[in-house]
């Protein structure tokens, strides 16, 4: 197969679609979870001491530190009619749905500070567990269904239409039903109105499960020991450098929507116009990253992103209450959130391919597992660390909205934007070392399209089939 004969690689639309539904709804509690309204509701709404909830985050990154690479493991040897990844994401959605619907039940006996600890913590590692199975599913399932960079993606494009209801969402609930303190009524709606939701999002996330399917041959595949299949990972030099843009990626996304909670509450700017600012930039970067990913390649075009993304974040860390800086600031944010929605995942995809390329194996599940655990303490550190820095400034966390210092509000800035601007200057440098990039690339992408349709000839010829050209 030529290079040229790679690129017409075709995935059927509602496939597409129904991928990119999925996906969205996970990511869309995962964010309500990680991002902002979890942390605030047991901070500002239930009480829960900033220290208590810091050490919670921390001792949830440790649990990550287990689950994923496990999970990726048991996924990769995983055998059945369905394939390797579509029964955990159909037969985990109802068990996702529930423990979500934990996070925002008033249990009576549970209203101590050590009470609020002990649900909090809890449901965080029951819902982790599930999301864990499920979105590495879906994270994977793109690099099941197709091999070329052109057909993956025709899936990431509408993988990028649909996450912008991951900002979106929590932004909508941010704006219009975020419970104020002391507001029984208001947080009683709050509760019953996100459990609703979640049952709806996982709805959505069961149906699409008849709307794909995975290419069976990588399951006649034998895989490594889980301790070789671990190491493994980390001698592939792309892999390691890919991990320094992807814990960062996730840092950031979380610090940034976990802070809108506390920016728009304590500092004076309009909120409408810098929301119409973040849209622009995610729009306009859809456009540009789609456009940009042939001419520049990957691994120049997520060098682009992170570099207006840091700046970006720097700019509101010191400059965040002057209403210019700031649009720019949320321009430049959506810039780097649709960069990061959809080229990371294309940076993800190759860095498989070269494991491929050197092992012989299909191993996006272990890959997927050993990047989590990598990266979901990101979401641990970045709560902790605005949290920590808040605190520092002389955060109060029980006055009303708009009472806080002017130190506070320093504190606020800075623990939302200061270390996702210097961690995103960082990987800006460390990608000029990622070499899967060029002409050289492209042909070993090619060498494994023609594999992989062996694969799937010989696998469909032992069940009976016969395959033409």
């Amino acid at each position: 197969m030529t290079i040229s004969a790679l690129q017409e690689e075709r995935v059927p639309v509602p496939s597409r679609i129904w991928i990119s539904v999925a996906d969205s709804a996970v990511a869309i509690l995962q964010s309500l979870v990680a991002a902002g309204a979890l942390t605030y509701y047991f901070v500002n709404v239930r009480g829960l001491s900033t220290y208590y909830t810091g050490i919670v985050w921390l001792l949830f990154g440790i649990w990550n530190a287990v689950n994923d690479p496990l999970f990726g493991y048991i996924s990769d040897r995983t055998k059945s009619d369905l394939g390797r990844r579509i029964p955990y994401i159909r037969y985990g959605a109802p068990l996702l749905v529930l423990s979500f619907a934990l996070f925002w039940v008033d249990v009576p006996f549970l209203q101590s500070q050590v009470g609020l600890f002990i649900q909090m913590l809890l449901a965080l590692f029951l819902f982790d567990t599930m999301y864990t199975a499920i979105a590495t599913s879906l994270y994977i399932m793109p690099f099941e269904v197709a091999i070329s960079n052109k057909a993956r993606s025709s899936i990431f494009v509408w993988k990028i239409i649909f996450q912008v209801f991951t900002i979106i969402v929590p932004l909508a609930i941010e704006g219009t039903i975020k419970p104020q303190v002391g507001d029984a009524a208001a947080t009683n709606f709050f509760r019953w109105f996100l459990i609703a939701f979640g049952v709806g999002m996982g709805v959505l996330v069961f149906v699409s499960t008849f709307f794909y399917k995975e290419k069976h041959y990588t399951q006649e595949e034998e895989q490594f020991d889980f301790l070789k299949a671990f190491k493994s990972c980390f001698t592939n030099r792309s892999f390691v450098i890919f991990e320094v843009i992807s814990f960062t990626i996730i840092f950031v996304q979380t610090s940034l929507m976990q802070g809108l909670w506390y920016y728009f509450d304590e500092i004076a700017v309009p909120r409408t116009s810098l929301y119409i600012a973040l849209a622009a930039g995610i729009i306009g970067g859809i456009f540009l990253w789609v456009n940009r990913r042939e001419p520049w390649g990957v691994k120049r075009s997520t060098q682009a992103f992170s570099l207006l993304f840091g700046i970006g974040a720097l700019l509101i860390a010191v400059f965040g209450r002057d209403v210019i800086a700031a649009t720019i600031g949320f321009l430049l944010f959506g810039l780097g959130f649709a960069g990061g929605m959809y080229l990371i995942p294309m940076m993800n995809g190759d860095v498989v391919d070269m494991d491929e390329h050197r092992t012989g194996l299909r191993r996006e599940g272990m890959y997927a597992g050993v990047n989590s655990f990598i990266t979901k303490p990101a979401i641990s550190i970045a709560q902790w660390a605005m949290l920590t820095i808040m605190t520092m400034y002389g955060y109060n966390q029980s006055l009303a909205k708009g009472l806080q210092s002017s130190a506070a509000q320093t504190g606020i800035l800075l623990g939302w934007a200061l270390v996702p601007g210097i961690l995103l200057l960082i990987s800006f440098i460390f990608l000029f070392w990622y070499p899967l990039d060029g002409e050289g690339w492209l042909a070993i992408k090619a060498k494994l399209a023609e594999i992989h349709k062996e694969k799937e000839r010989k696998y469909l010829e032992s069940k009976g089939y016969k395959m033409t050209e």
